[in-house]
């Protein structure tokens, strides 16, 4: 009830005794025959005050009508006649004054057992004779100006005749289908019994908290993030219980998919439509994708996002991918977290050669690493980042300790994959001072807003020095070596002395200093900083690389090419979401872009998910994720 300072009436000793019954202790014998069956009232106040609070054994909830209306009842169905000798009520402050306690053999058809002008709250443990299915307690003048409440509704007495004994067989396979930071929905299979099955009682650490007709139920009222058990069983019309279903524990996401409880930047654009048919169109890609792409094809508890375009079946970054897009859609998967939890056990049990707190870059079909064991720093950063975004939707006290790995991560990609030297990051921890690749970097690990994450989860101050010397080296190639199109270069070379794209082949192929199968990823990855921080230089990197691709390409998404020199020139013709996809992001951060970001996200809309390429898949997922307003910095 929403009052301070109730005080409990204390009825006068001079006011005439019952009508029907005695307010008294009733013998041992009687059993308690109330407890989990299937409730209904006039009213409840509010979520949190269900009928079935009074009837859980339970004297830390209650049922709570509305405030202010009388008359008022609250009934118990005990699925077959009883002869009923007692019933105690045990008040919260809200108590009746005036009130009746009655059975009935329908549900209709009500006849007193017990009566009371002089109701004054506490407890009434009342001796009554009377015998019928449904009990109830029928309030007509309160106590209080409130309305009525029991902590507790207990019925005492027998079940007449041999009649049905039988219980339902027990629920099978409840399960989570969505959940929010204060809910928890819940389904099951039906039970079966040798009469019929009336209901189910739902359970919340072995405590009553609801009952239903269907094999659904959404429990409300939660704190986020908090783990909580569940069980379901199953009642038929004698009232008998089944033994109960599978035990489902289920962790409350802080921020659930579709939230938005973390805010763009000022002005940053969406795609036009409701935010409701927005954000399932980012469900339905993301439920493609999953289905596509994550495996356990290893046993072990490990989880796997498969890489089917990449040299070898598991690696890193698709790892790392896998990482940050379960843990962005907790609430709106509810495998979210055991996901995530396979995808951290894979972690662990792949450590890097040669700093093991970070992970090994590639396996091959036995899930075994290979190619020396060491790692890359694109997947690192993923890791690290998804390892904090799990923190903050689910806690560290679980399985893991989602913190503590994460912090873990973080400090070995300073000590292994930050060049000291330069600040920027190296292409993994295999590359060490001396070899040919020491002042290499690869301008899509320039992940701007997960710097600042690991700058919030340490307190390290380098984590500021390292992203400010990023995104000096934005603006310096963007000036330097594309100034009328903003594209960035695969890989940097000579980040010791004079930054500058590739001249050729560094690495991976001949394109390395061109804007091509790695940089394309560069204007999501600028862009996300853009919109969630509102940074001015990561805006005015995206703000150029956006104005030049609507104007190369007249708004036209389809004739977004595959790859590009740094002066605009294009390099192979047709279409694909890794190179299309994240110039969406870029588009949020200009108010002139509404209809050229319309444009991309139904050409998103309108590109089924190739399952042959994670890389692009993965992609264009992430983007749908922060183009509809889910992406977030822990």
């Amino acid at each position: 009830m929403s009052r301070r300072g109730i005080s409990l009436l204390i009825a006068s000793a001079l006011l005439p005794l019952p009508v029907l019954g005695l307010p008294q202790a009733a013998s041992a014998a009687d059993t308690l025959v109330s407890v989990g069956k299937p409730a209904t009232t006039s009213s409840i106040e509010g979520s949190g005050f269900e009928a079935a609070l009074a009837f859980d054994a339970n004297t830390a909830t209650r049922w709570a009508s509305a405030e202010g209306v009388d008359p008022q009842w609250v009934r118990i169905d005990l699925g077959a006649t009883h002869t009923i000798s007692r019933v105690k009520l045990n008040w919260e402050a809200a108590y009746a004054k005036t009130y009746r306690i009655q059975t009935s053999a329908d549900g209709s058809t009500w006849s007193d057992v017990y009566s009371t002008t002089a109701g004054d709250g506490a407890v009434d443990d009342l001796t009554v004779s009377g015998s019928g299915r449904y009990v109830r307690m029928y309030g007509t003048s309160r106590g209080t100006p409130y309305g009525y409440s029991l902590w507790e509704f207990e019925v005492y007495g027998s079940a007449t005749g041999s009649g049905d004994t039988a219980p339902p067989s027990a629920p099978g396979g409840l399960r989570s289908t969505a959940s929010t930071s204060t809910s928890v929905s819940l389904a099951w299979n039906a039970a079966t019994d040798n009469v019929g099955v009336t209901g189910y009682n739902v359970y919340r650490g072995g405590v009553l908290v609801g009952s239903t007709t269907g094999t659904t139920y959404t429990n409300t009222g939660l704190t986020a993030p908090t783990s909580y058990s569940y069980t379901v069983k199953a009642r038929d019309a004698a009232g008998n219980l089944s033994a109960a279903s599978n035990t489902l524990a289920v962790t409350t996401p802080a921020v659930p998919f579709g939230s938005h409880l973390r805010p763009y930047a000022s002005g940053m654009l969406k795609p036009s439509g409701t935010q409701t048919t927005i954000d399932q169109k980012a469900v339905d890609h993301y439920k493609t994708w999953k289905a596509a792409f994550v495996r356990q094809n290893c046993g072990n508890g490990w989880y796997q996002v498969i890489s089917p375009d990449a040299d070898h079946p598991y690696v890193a970054e698709a790892q790392g991918y896998g990482m940050v897009i379960a843990a962005t859609m907790a609430g709106a998967d509810p495998d979210a977290k055991k996901i995530f939890d396979g995808l951290v056990k894979w972690k662990i049990d792949h450590p890097s050669a040669i700093n093991p707190n970070l992970l090994a870059a590639e396996q091959d079909v036995t899930c075994k690493s290979v190619n020396g064991g060491d790692a890359a720093t694109d997947g690192d950063l993923d890791v690290a980042y998804g390892l904090l975004l799990a923190d903050k939707q689910w806690g560290s006290a679980g399985t893991y300790n989602y913190k503590d790995l994460a912090v873990k991560h973080i400090n070995a990609i300073k000590q292994d994959e930050v060049n000291p030297a330069t600040n920027l990051l190296k292409l993994g921890d295999w590359s060490s001072s001396g070899d040919q690749y020491y002042y290499i970097s690869r301008t899509s690990d320039w992940m701007i807003d997960h710097f600042r994450a690991f700058r919030t989860a340490t307190g390290d101050a380098a984590w500021d020095t390292i992203r400010t010397a990023h995104q000096n080296q934005i603006a310096g190639l963007q000036s330097a070596y594309a100034p009328g199109t903003g594209l960035l270069p695969d890989f940097v070379v000579n980040t010791n002395t004079t930054p500058k794209p590739a001249p050729g082949q560094v690495l991976e192929d001949p394109n390395d200093g061109a804007f091509w199968w790695n940089a394309c990823r560069t204007p999501w990855r600028i862009a996300d900083d853009a919109v969630t921080s509102g940074d001015a230089k990561s805006l005015a990197a995206a703000r150029k690389l956006n104005s030049w691709i609507k104007t190369k390409t007249g708004g036209d998404p389809n004739k977004i090419a595959i790859g590009y020199q740094l002066n605009g020139t294009q390099i192979s013709a047709g279409s694909e979401a890794a190179f299309f996809a994240p110039f969406a992001v870029a588009a949020m951060t200009d108010a002139g872009s509404q209809a050229w970001l319309d444009a991309l996200w139904n050409k998103m809309l309108a590109t089924p998910v190739d399952t042959s390429s994670y890389f692009s898949a993965s992609i264009q997922l992430q983007v749908m994720i922060t183009a509809s307003g889910n992406h977030w910095v822990p």
